[in-house]
């Protein structure tokens, strides 16, 4: 069961009747450095702010996929230290869905070399290390303001809205899953 599932009506549209969606599985997660900063992919042109993730290739798990992603789109080496679950997207107007797996992780060797795709490129994009609390502001400032993709034209900022709100979900759900095992490692005390 996801934690969370994103539809048309999370932004105020009506959705469209869906019959056989395209559906994407994708790994994605929180990525922290050694300063307890997190990992965010800043999309200059388009004014987005999200979490490092991708869809999964070929015969990869979930978690060879987070970790290849990790390393493409920050040049970090990460362990995984936690799987919080799957967060879904469905997007009636374009019927498609995506279910994302979640990863918390940690860097362990920063090779500061990134892998970004032409796409990624064309986009402006770049790693910011920010504090969940200041990535979850971005997150929620640039939702109103984001711009189409050069490649992907009109459907990028529908796309983009539903990224932006899905990651800030991401970041807002795992907040409340370290309070609970807090508070259940303090009562165990």
């Amino acid at each position: 069961m996801p934690f969370c599932i994103l539809t048309d009506e999370s932004f105020g549209i009506s959705s469209k009747q869906v019959q056989n969606p395209r559906i994407r599985v994708g790994a994605r997660g929180i990525v922290f450095n050694e300063e307890g900063k997190i990992a965010v992919l800043y999309k200059a042109v388009k004014g987005e702010y999200k979490l490092i993730g991708g869809g999964i290739q070929d015969q990869e798990s979930p978690s060879e996929a987070f970790l290849r992603e990790v390393e493409e789109e920050s040049g970090c080496v990460v362990t995984i230290d936690s799987y919080l679950g799957t967060i879904e997207e469905h997007k009636s107007l374009d019927n498609f869905q995506q279910i994302s797996h979640v990863f918390v992780a940690h860097v362990t060797k920063n090779t500061e070399h990134t892998h970004y795709t032409f796409e990624e490129q064309e986009d402006g994009s770049q790693l910011l290390w920010l504090s969940i609390e200041e990535a979850m502001a971005y997150m929620r400032q640039c939702e109103a303001t984001l711009k189409p993709s050069r490649h992907e034209g009109e459907m990028s900022v529908y796309h983009a809205k539903f990224i932006v709100r899905r990651d800030f979900q991401i970041l807002n759900y795992y907040q409340k899953w370290l309070e609970q095992k807090n508070n259940y490692s303090r009562q165990k005390k």
